[in-house]
């Protein structure tokens, strides 16, 4: 909605000069005060690798994160993702509200077996679930798990060796 600007400069001798209307744009945000929403760049990252595919990916633990995931990201490296941790194993559904890439998710167990696999829309409020209960979600660029041959019971590795611990 444009808004009228009056811009107003002063003149060498001090008097004030009024210069002509401006047309402005400002967006709803701005005019209703909200913070424009940002994607979170700033998350821990470490290096998983699945079969010979290594990807680089952020850690998203604490309930803002998870929440958050990726949404409002415009773009991402192609071998970049998002592990999604959980503080207990559990039915974990995904929607695709306010993300704007289409993504793969990776529902995989506690030892890092990946339990199913669902492709998601972009701003699609459809849940997509996993199959099993899991503490660990993993999300990539759609079709980045099918072109690295990776499908469902494939393990998932950390590099640290701090994640997928195996069931005993």
């Amino acid at each position: 909605v444009p808004a009228c600007v009056q811009n107003t400069a002063v003149d060498a001798d001090g008097s004030r000069a009024q210069s002509a209307p401006q047309q402005v744009q400002m967006t709803q945000m701005a005019q209703t005060n909200q913070m424009v929403p940002m994607p979170q760049m700033d998350l821990p990252r470490t290096q998983l690798r699945a079969g010979r595919a290594r990807m680089q990916v952020q850690i998203a633990s604490t309930a803002h994160q998870l929440q958050t995931g990726l949404m409002h990201r415009r773009e991402m490296p192609a071998d970049e993702g998002m592990l999604f941790v959980f503080p207990q194993a559990g039915v974990q559904c995904f929607w695709m509200k306010n993300t704007l890439l289409p993504l793969t998710a990776a529902f995989i167990a506690a030892d890092g077996t990946i339990v199913n696999l669902a492709d998601m829309q972009p701003l699609s409020e459809q849940n997509h679930c996993s199959a099993q209960p899991v503490p660990y979600v993993l999300e990539m660029h759609q079709g980045w798990f099918k072109r690295q041959g990776i499908r469902p019971g494939m393990k998932v590795r950390d590099a640290q060796g701090h994640l997928f611990k195996a069931v005993r």
